[in-house]
């Protein structure tokens, strides 16, 4: 982490980090050879650590996402930000006047060096440290805080290899401090009435589940840093050097939860392939004319990848990523079981003994009125008028907060955090060697077989 993000990005373009990651792969490579890595600190599953009170919060990284985060913050009960980081003065800035203007007190203020980050994990001030910086520079930050003693929020993906997974891992059992991945889609309407109908049985023994990542993101790939900042196209770097699935967790968070993933199964083993990569290179050539740089450049990234996983128990789930594609939105958030299935955008349900449609719009509507989690029947307005994507993004900070104060296990622990994110690494492992499954690790070292599953809540 000893450059800023100028220099990262030119890191990146010499194929720098390329480097780095097949570095971290080969680390992997090793522990797996050696069979399950040693646990070196105590269980995380069901941890509970000691209650806050109030929540002290310190985000790194304020551009868009970030500042984001600072204005629901400002609006989550018994919960303080109290330090802003960035390389930048005037995103800090920005965020400071946000919440003067919320009546909140003035935080600290770190930016214009490279280590600045480091200060805020550092300081006494803080219990929380959220940061919502680009993918590379997640890890390192996530670890220093806890190390640091800080509990820790780090948006998706929180690692980009299994070696970075196990980093976090490791580091969250030796100090006992939470590692949570901001996936807030685990906390949408219809998401969280999917896992209502799944714990109250409506769909029966579950059996398999499909989710994804599909944004056409292709303007975004060549957009400016809207401040002028030489850091927007970070995500582009990445397209050039990578293929399989960059950003598997939207999806697949949710489905992993509706299953029990990681309490009660897990996954053994996984296949990847992606499409070939023409969008990229179609969209630079469209913006910048065929003859440009942009357009001549080779991008590793494939339109579209689909993984397929397979569990301990013998469920399946099917997920899939593409941003450079010209396809609607979707997460595609589907769960099937032996008596029915909900499939979502849009949402549909059929059940026995009519399973072979989907019901009619009065049918659903009574049905989801009757299932709506407790947490959306509690906060759900006060969750729209927040916002953030509909207003899942205030529920998981207002969830988060809840249970940082009272002293209660996260919905997403550090065991959760590592495995969604694994997917970036061992999708494009199975891509580079033709779809060959790859075995997928068990981060909680068997800790699976005992954990609680995920319960419905209401605060």
């Amino acid at each position: 982490m000893g450059m800023d993000r100028r220099g990262f990005l030119k890191a990146a373009a010499m194929a720098g980090v390329l480097t780095q990651v097949a570095g971290c792969r080969h680390l992997a490579e090793l522990r797996e050879r050696a069979g399950l890595p040693m646990r070196k600190g105590v269980c995380m599953a069901g941890f509970r650590a000691a209650p806050l009170g109030k929540v002290r919060v310190g985000v790194i990284g304020v551009g868009q996402r970030g500042s984001e985060a600072v204005r629901r913050l400002a609006e989550v009960p018994n919960t303080s930000v109290v330090a802003l980081s960035d390389l930048y003065e005037n995103r800090v800035a920005k965020s400071a006047k946000v919440l003067a203007e919320a009546g909140k007190p003035a935080p600290a203020l770190h930016f214009g060096s490279k280590d600045e980050w480091r200060k805020l994990c550092e300081s006494p001030q803080v219990d929380l440290v959220y940061i919502c910086t680009p993918w590379l520079w997640h890890t390192p930050m996530a670890v220093h805080a806890m190390r640091c003693g800080k509990h820790v929020a780090v948006e998706v993906p929180a690692a980009v290899t299994t070696e970075q997974c196990w980093q976090l891992v490791d580091t969250a059992e030796q100090t006992q401090r939470h590692c949570m991945m901001l996936e807030n889609c685990c906390y949408g309407e219809n998401e969280m009435l999917a896992l209502m109908l799944c714990r109250k049985g409506v769909l029966g023994d579950l059996t398999h589940g499909e989710a994804g990542y599909i944004h056409d993101c292709r303007k975004l790939y060549f957009a400016e840093d809207p401040d002028g900042h030489p850091d927007g196209q970070w995500r582009l770097e990445w397209a050039k050097q990578h293929t399989g699935n960059a950003y598997p967790t939207h999806g697949l968070g949710p489905v992993c939860q509706y299953m029990d993933i990681n309490r009660g199964d897990r996954f053994a083993r996984l296949t990847s392939v992606s499409s070939n990569p023409l969008g990229l290179a179609k969209t630079a050539a469209e913006k910048f004319g065929k003859n440009s740089r942009e357009a001549k450049t080779t991008y590793a990234l494939g339109d579209v990848n689909t993984s397929l996983m397979r569990t301990y128990r013998g469920r399946t789930i099917l997920v899939q990523y593409s941003t450079v594609a010209p396809r609607p939105y979707t997460r595609i958030n589907l769960i099937s079981g032996t008596k029915g299935t909900l499939a979502d955008y849009p949402l549909r349900i059929a059940l026995d003994p009519k399973a072979e449609e989907w019901m009619g719009e009065k049918e659903l509507a009574n049905l989801k009125a009757k299932y709506t989690h407790p947490l959306w029947n509690a906060n759900g307005e006060a969750a729209k008028k927040a916002g953030g994507h509909g207003g899942m993004d205030y529920l998981m900070d207002l969830r988060l907060c809840h249970c940082l104060q009272n002293g209660l296990p996260l919905d997403i622990d550090v065991y959760d955090t590592a495995l969604w994110s694994s997917l970036v690494e061992l999708s494009e492992r199975s891509v580079a060697q033709g779809g060959k499954p790859v075995d997928v690790p068990d981060f909680t070292r068997g800790g699976w077989k005992t954990a609680e599953p995920l319960g419905i809540v209401s605060v």
